[in-house]
């Protein structure tokens, strides 16, 4: 695949396609998971056809999640790997949170942020998926007694709430750091974006000469 000249690659057309599967299937399970969680989100089951066909296919849309998330986790569990320069990043959110990032500390293709919401799902969604197995009446329901269902259940709908709430600020952060959305629908930033959010990871870039332009100097590059 081309991209428009004197950018660099984000993420690989495979890449995004996996965290799309990922992300779609995570949407679907939070609103079938709520239609069950309480009457009063029921409605949404007319979303799937009827009730029956939303718990027949809540399931196995766990059992998709669970598949594509492994993909996402090999691919990065590497560069989400804690140092300390995402806890000098991170002691400087409120000048992130303030979009004045010229004096946060660099940090490399992920920064502390996005490792929690990495490692918190790495962290839940294994839950949802057991417990998502412990209480799939239609194949587990004989083996697994009606006490560890119960409790299966609890971790289950606890597990789902830290989930969204996890999934809710990843969307926020993608959506408000501008460029964020474009490198996961097309693949490309700009060398000012990735100098200004990800100066470890463009400097490696720079350093390897690819993908993108070998500048001689990053001062070349406009923040934009």
């Amino acid at each position: 695949m081309s991209y428009p000249k004197g950018t660099l690659v984000r993420n690989s057309t495979a890449t995004r396609l996996n965290h799309w599967i990922t992300g779609i299937c995570f949407v679907l399970l939070t609103l079938s998971g709520l239609a069950m969680f309480h009457p009063v989100f029921f409605w949404l089951s007319n979303l799937f056809g009827s009730g029956q066909w939303m718990r027949a296919v809540h399931p196995w849309l766990g059992v998709t999640l669970m598949v594509s998330f492994i993909g996402l986790f090999v691919q990065f569990w590497r560069d989400n790997l804690w140092n300390r320069d995402d806890t000098a990043w991170a002691k400087k959110l409120d000048r992130v949170m303030a979009n004045d990032e010229e004096h946060v500390p660099p940090v490399g293709r992920f920064n502390a942020g996005q490792k929690v919401v990495f490692w918190g799902m790495a962290l839940i969604i294994p839950v949802l998926f057991v417990t998502g197995i412990l209480i799939w009446e239609v194949y587990f329901g004989a083996a697994t007694s009606i006490e560890t269902q119960r409790v299966a259940v609890l971790i289950h709908s606890m597990g789902a709430i830290g989930a969204i709430l996890i999934w809710i600020t990843h969307v926020y952060a993608a959506i408000w750091v501008k460029g964020s959305m474009r490198a996961m629908l097309h693949g490309w930033v700009t060398p000012g974006w990735a100098h200004r959010h990800h100066r470890k990871w463009f400097r490696g870039l720079v350093a390897s000469g690819s993908p993108g332009p070998t500048p001689t100097s990053t001062a070349k590059f406009r923040e934009h």
